[in-house]
């Protein structure tokens, strides 16, 4: 009513401004403004009159659906906020249980009912977390998108950790990702140096099958040291996987074999372990290599005094190739079992006493129940055993064909602080550029290296540090 009012008022004002500007006097008549022509102009002055009065009252009825409209979104919020914040509740209560379960379990300890309420407590503080998640993003619409003050702040506290660990995952995948690179480098190569190896084994027995079954060579000796290589590793695997089992000081160990293995070292020198955290494995080797390759240019490892290679070298060259025919497919346990006290067994039990220490055997096995059946004669049936006489065998064959070979190989030995010769010496630390470092000198020798009467050498094994 109040609107329709002001509109007349207007219309009023109108007609006022329009008399004032075209006056009309009381006896004056236009001649051409006819009764009709002044009918059609009043009935355009309140035609326009409607249709202004007709378009304020639309936007009277826009005006009033808005606020509807509007009433009805606030009442929404409101609505989802009271539903937004009964889960808040509801979760705090159950993360309140699931917390006095978590203290229940600790006295009497409970494992299981531990496990189980650290769980539901993790899960509620999640699901917290995604509430609140939720809130910042309703404010975040309202005031322009964004969130500001305590709440962006608290979100960032609730989100930090979960980035963190995000972080934490990609670097643990990336790292994943390169060892697996490496592996399958490794794979490949490996594939490949075994294809090789296998077309150059064909074509040596296709060429010469027969010399190999009468006659000693070189490439035999090379390929039986690379028996004795795997060998070893293998057994060193085992030894030291029981040492660990056994809850050994290794890093103690390891200082021990470096100290052995420095004739001339101080005492500031073997206080300190040059092998890496993961590298105990080669010192291990290393001793163990030591103690069974030791009398190994004499022709019984100094077992006894014989003197046959020098007496009847060419006789004895002949036996010695002949024991190795025989014995290269013979299993080492059935041999002892037949033969407990022939020189192979006598060489295992020379050797088994002398790498395993009465007290190594002891933390190892709890008894010495190897020692003493060893010390009788008799050699045991356990798989640690069996391992040892792998490596045993690998060596007394490698033994006898050394002194089958005319001339018979050198034997030599790389020592401690010595440069690095390729010649000679082979790292059993993989460089990532496939070249040793030029101020890399040997740590200590892991294998021993031979040279062959035909010029040919089966290189050292050594590991490496830093000159520095």
């Amino acid at each position: 009513m109040a609107n329709k009012v002001s509109n007349f008022s207007d219309l009023i004002q109108r007609v006022a401004a329009s008399c004032l500007l075209h006056p009309l006097a009381a006896g004056r008549h236009d001649p051409g403004d006819a009764p009709e022509n002044r009918a059609a102009a009043e009935q355009e002055v309140y035609d326009e009159y409607d249709s202004e009065e007709e378009e304020d009252e639309e936007r009277e009825g826009f005006r009033v659906w808005e606020e509807s409209q509007g009433e009805g979104r606030a009442d929404n919020r409101v609505m989802e906020m009271e539903m937004l914040m009964s889960e808040v509740f509801e979760t705090v209560s159950s993360m309140k249980r699931a917390y006095v379960s978590l203290q229940e379990a600790h006295c009497p300890w409970d494992s299981d009912k531990m496990r189980m309420a650290d769980v539901a407590v993790v899960s509620e503080l999640r699901r917290l977390g995604v509430l609140r998640e939720r809130f910042r993003r309703k404010v975040g619409r309202r005031a322009g998108g964004s969130a500001h003050g305590p709440v962006a702040a608290t979100l960032r506290e609730v989100v930090a950790p979960y980035e963190a660990a995000m972080e934490d995952l990609k670097r643990a995948v990336k790292a994943r990702e390169v060892e697996v690179e490496n592996l399958k480098e490794k794979l490949k190569s490996a594939t490949s140096l075994t294809k090789k190896g296998r077309f150059q084994s064909k074509k040596k027995v296709s060429c010469s099958q027969g010399q190999v079954a009468t006659l000693p060579a070189p490439d035999l000796f090379e390929g039986t040291m690379g028996v004795v290589k795997e060998a070893s590793k293998s057994f060193t695997a085992m030894l030291l996987s029981l040492m660990r089992s056994a809850h050994w000081d290794i890093a103690a160990a390891v200082r021990s074999i470096e100290a052995a293995t420095a004739a001339t070292a101080t005492a500031a020198d073997t206080a300190i372990s040059v092998v890496g955290a993961h590298h105990a494995k080669y010192a291990l080797e290393s001793y163990v290599c030591r103690k069974i390759f030791q009398g190994f240019d004499h022709e019984t490892f100094y077992m006894d005094g014989s003197l046959s290679s020098l007496l009847h070298p060419d006789q004895y060259r002949r036996d010695c190739f002949a024991q190795y025919r025989d014995m290269k497919a013979m299993d080492p346990v059935e041999l002892l079992g037949i033969l407990p006290t022939c020189h192979f067994g006598k060489f295992c039990t020379k050797k088994y006493l002398a790498i395993v220490h009465p007290k190594m055997e002891e933390s190892l096995f709890g008894d010495l129940e190897h020692r003493r059946q060893v010390l009788a004669g008799n050699h045991p049936r356990s798989h640690f055993y069996s391992e040892f006489l792998g490596l045993a065998k690998a060596v007394w064959l490698l033994h006898l064909l050394a002194f089958s070979l005319d001339p018979p190989p050198s034997h030599f030995e790389a020592s401690r602080g010595a440069d690095f010769h390729p010649r000679y010496m082979e790292s059993v630390i993989r460089y990532s550029s496939g070249r040793v470092q030029p101020d890399q000198i040997v740590g200590f020798p892991v294998s021993p290296g031979f040279k062959l009467g035909n010029g040919s050498v089966v290189k050292a094994r050594v590991y490496l540090v830093s000159r520095s």
